[in-house]
């Protein structure tokens, strides 16, 4: 959910290590951007890859990422629908490779992840857990040969700002994530969707200034009078179409708990049409 925010946050990445390849799924949209990003990952010489994030059960997108096989993990930022849609048939064109995700309810074939470091095939990679988006969430610190990229999933994007999927979603837990993030400074963000950006501490930064203005600008509507979750909707979010207020909602509410004024209703999905 972009806001008012619909650039780039910092700039984009020039160049991203010979490793790393961006295969876009064929889902653009309100909440999706350009489309899904499955990030394929192989280390020089190796002959098993990694893929992030398979994306929706498009046919086609699913082929090209056998195409690129041979693969030997799949894994997993969080478990929305066009992150996560294409996992059980991925796993059975892939003849069983293990589907890894921190949640066990979209893990396929192998272990829910844990603290422990996954076999990345020659790169090695680092859960970092971050949530807030939602409740399980998670990034990849991936290195090989001294480079290093952050796969964001959807704490943060290419372009815009994220939900905060509430009440699956949370605010505080969201903010320490970007704090968390803010470290990683010059180090490449390769997010769920929109273009790579080249610093993911600079994109971390500017994500936590906009949701500190945004809580002030709902701290600003609850004192002009607002009280329900859609009243602060349409003050705080009068610049956003009106056909994503429902998107908007889900933030809201996050902020109206973090702030301790409401903490009920809402569902954690994210693919209302």
């Amino acid at each position: 959910m972009g806001g008012h925010v619909t650039g780039a946050v910092t700039a984009l990445a020039s160049e991203l290590p010979e490793w790393v390849t961006l295969l876009r799924a064929p889902n653009p949209g309100p909440m999706t951007l350009d489309g899904t990003n499955t990030w394929l990952l192989r280390a020089p010489g190796a002959t098993h890859g990694v893929v992030v994030d398979p994306g929706p059960a498009d046919e086609g997108h699913l082929a090209a990422i056998a195409a690129w096989g041979p693969i030997g993990l799949v894994l997993i930022t969080h478990g929305h629908g066009d992150h996560t849609e294409a996992s059980p048939r991925l796993h059975e064109l892939l003849d069983g490779v293990p589907v890894r995700a921190a949640d066990p309810a979209y893990s396929i074939g192998g272990p829910a992840l844990d603290g422990a470091a996954p076999d990345g095939h020659g790169l090695t990679i680092r859960l970092v857990p971050t949530p807030g988006h939602t409740a399980d969430s998670v990034c990849f610190l991936v290195e090989h040969d001294g480079r290093r990229v952050v796969l964001t999933g959807d704490t943060i994007l290419g372009r815009g700002t994220t939900v905060v999927a509430h009440p699956d979603g949370h605010l505080g837990d969201y903010l320490a994530s970007l704090e968390l993030l803010a470290t990683y400074r010059g180090i490449p963000a390769l997010p769920g969707h929109g273009p790579a950006l080249a610093d993911c501490g600079a994109a971390a930064d500017f994500y936590l200034a906009h949701r500190r203005a945004r809580l002030d600008q709902v701290r600003s509507a609850l004192d002009e009078g607002a009280r329900t979750a859609p009243e602060v909707v349409a003050r705080v979010y009068a610049d956003v179409d009106r056909s994503l207020w429902w998107a908007a909602e889900w933030s809201v509410r996050a902020q109206l708990e973090y702030l301790g004024r409401e903490s009920d209703g809402g569902d954690a999905r994210l693919d209302r049409p």
